[in-house]
């Protein structure tokens, strides 16, 4: 426990029986904890009363979120707004209290009024505050309020892109890969992307299905092929610990498993998530790696570099998935300083996305030569570790496609003839055909030509 905790009241049954969890739909539903789950290392009990007194770490809060705290949520104190469950229960979801925050422009405010199905509006307190309350261009607010453009399909749009449901030999599980799966074990996340490559399913009310993990499970088992599991939805961070570390615990217990990753937001979207109990849990499963996506560096926060330190402090390898976003992020300037960023808070640009193809994206979507332009910006300007792979998650079910500036200029002979990152052209020896053997000593005798 961190010297700067605090005791926060929360009811809890004994592991073992029935308990009502919150789900992600802000219902009561049944959830069986297991009797393995050490509770008992993060839940102590009240003597005074039958509660359990559960730590929550008191997180450094900037002075931004300070700010806005007392502003639009004067009676909440800083260890409620450091408390995931309290970000995730007051979550903005609707018309009248976003606009109470921000000055909704008549764009989005009539898209807010006329949305349906999934994919709703639902942005945490939290990163609400990092957001221009009055300016509509704000990169952080287009990625989450939605605008009419959104109803717009184009040519190529579709719901299911990359043919995930295809893929898919039991419900929630993708396979496309020989070795490796894509396992979706939530809808819900604590705030919704507008350009969600699963746009199609997240966010529709749908909750957890235990029989739907366990069908999933079982096809694993069954398929010794698989050794790499990525553990995704939704945001799999929302679920509970102890969902989350049954899960974790099932997955480890397949002999053929070698490697397990989970896919997330919840670091930037809600570091409050990342708690040490949280940490500590996840340790006990490595290797365990984590892919985080981030858009935008004004996202690196006080509140995110802590959450992010905590994961690679427990060993856990942190790499950044980014969506290439017109308007947003797809400038060299913007791009560069979020891979130093990243590289400041350990974590390991790894891809750069070209926007899925979802119905209503195409002003998300960029020319694929901005992406190449930014990799070739990247390349040789900066550290090999802050470039990323540009890829194309090719639409069809192809599977991710690296894209990137050519830098091999042809042949001279036996010499391949390549282009740096300045443009000059250099050879380098590339034929096996002739080798010669000589005398370094003296290089006029001893040659021979096999």
């Amino acid at each position: 426990m961190e010297k700067d905790s605090e005791f926060v009241m929360e009811d809890a049954e004994p592991p073992g029986s029935m308990i009502s969890v919150m789900d992600h739909a802000d219902k009561r539903v049944p959830f069986i904890a297991i009797n393995n789950l050490p509770l008992s290392k993060r839940v102590k009990k009240s003597p005074l009363s039958s509660q359990c007194i559960h730590y929550i770490p008191r997180l450094k809060t900037s002075v931004r979120s300070q700010t806005f705290r007392k502003k639009f949520f004067p009676g909440i104190s800083n260890s409620e707004w450091n408390d995931w469950h309290w970000q995730i229960k007051n979550r903005i979801r609707d018309i009248n209290t976003l606009s109470r925050i921000i000055r909704l422009s008549e764009d989005e405010y009539l898209a807010i009024l006329c949305h349906k199905g999934p994919l709703p509006v639902s942005i945490t307190p939290y990163y609400l505050s990092l957001i221009d309350e009055n300016n509509p261009l704000h990169p952080l607010r287009r990625t989450v309020v939605p605008v009419k453009r959104e109803y717009l399909h184009s040519f190529g749009e579709e719901k299911d892109p990359l043919c995930e449901e295809q893929h898919s030999p039991v419900p929630g599980l993708v396979h496309r890969y020989p070795d490796r799966v894509l396992f979706l074990v939530t809808d819900f996340c604590s705030t919704y992307c507008r350009y969600c490559t699963r746009s199609r399913r997240v966010g529709d009310g749908g909750e957890v299905n235990s029989q739907q993990w366990e069908k999933a499970l079982e096809y694993i088992e069954n398929t010794p092929s698989i050794r790499d599991v990525l553990i995704s939805g939704g945001d799999p961070l929302t679920l509970s610990d102890e969902k989350l570390e049954w899960l974790l615990s099932r997955l480890r217990q397949i002999p053929h498993v070698e490697f397990l990753r989970i896919g997330t937001k919840v670091p930037v979207v809600l570091p409050q998530r990342i708690t040490p109990s949280l940490v500590r849990m996840l340790k006990h499963y490595h290797p365990l790696w984590m892919s985080i996506h981030f858009t935008h560096p004004e996202e690196l926060t006080i509140e995110n570099r802590k959450a992010c330190c905590r994961l690679a402090d427990a060993g856990i390898p942190l790499g950044s998935q980014t969506v290439l976003l017109k308007g947003i992020n797809d400038s060299v300037e913007t791009m560069k300083h979020l891979m130093h960023g990243l590289l400041k808070i350990r974590v390991k640009p790894y891809y750069i996305y070209q926007c899925d193809p979802i119905p209503g994206s195409a002003h998300f979507r960029t020319p694929v030569e901005k992406g190449v332009e930014i990799i070739h910006s990247l390349r040789g300007y900066t550290s090999g570790y802050a470039v990323p792979t540009y890829v194309i998650d090719a639409p069809g079910g192809g599977g991710k496609i690296p894209v990137s500036p050519d830098y091999v200029a042809g042949r001279n002979k036996d010499c391949l003839l390549l282009r740096n990152y300045e443009g000059k052209l250099y050879q380098y020896p590339d034929s096996l055909e002739k080798v010669e053997i000589c005398n370094y000593n003296n290089p006029d005798e001893g040659r021979e030509n096999f």
